[in-house]
């Protein structure tokens, strides 16, 4: 079928060129423009988007070798390396050698980081009420729900389904979040 024969190829409202992926541009806006709120926010506690991320993997597992850190991530490893670096000179966390392999570093959340950890929750909880105002609890988990669907399609795609668990968004099993 043509292009301009398929009449979701039709909204004039899109850039030529994206007229027969309307779903992905809207994933490619949302995305831009939830990383700029995540962006303000976090700013507000002194991060740069995605060192947030870095500190949750950190408070969770504790120590790790910068290498796992960086599967874990699914980042480049120059992207991980500045952001240790970043958070490193602002004392959130330690590099140190691995005893059980000096050629490895292991990285650490510091003590002075737990602070930071409330503002990190306070942040999500913002952005969260952001992203999802004016939806109902069910709305809310069938967006959940249907992006899990599209991560695991984009996955499937990019051959890179790493096991990580998935979030069950049913509200009832979502656990509160400190009031922002």
């Amino acid at each position: 079928m043509k292009p301009e024969a398929d009449p979701v190829c039709t909204d004039d409202k899109l850039p030529a060129a994206a007229r027969c992926g309307p779903v992905s541009h809207a994933v490619f806006r949302v995305a831009r423009l939830h990383r700029i709120a995540a962006g303000r926010l976090l700013k507000q506690v002194g991060l740069y988007p995605g060192q947030e991320t870095v500190m949750m993997r950190l408070w969770e597992a504790g120590p790790v070798r910068q290498s796992e850190l960086i599967k874990v991530c699914e980042l480049d490893p120059s992207t991980v390396t500045k952001m240790l670096q970043r958070l490193e000179q602002t004392g959130h966390v330690r590099r140190r050698p691995d005893p059980d392999d000096r050629r490895a570093v292991l990285v650490e959340a510091t003590d002075e980081s737990s602070a930071l950890l409330s503002a990190v929750e306070r942040v999500w909880g913002e952005l969260e009420e952001h992203t999802v105002a004016g939806l109902d609890p069910a709305e809310r988990a069938e967006l959940g729900r249907l992006l899990a669907k599209v991560e695991e399609n984009l996955c499937t795609e990019a051959a890179e389904c790493p096991q990580r668990p998935r979030a069950d968004l049913r509200p009832a099993q979502v656990p509160p979040c400190p009031a922002p």
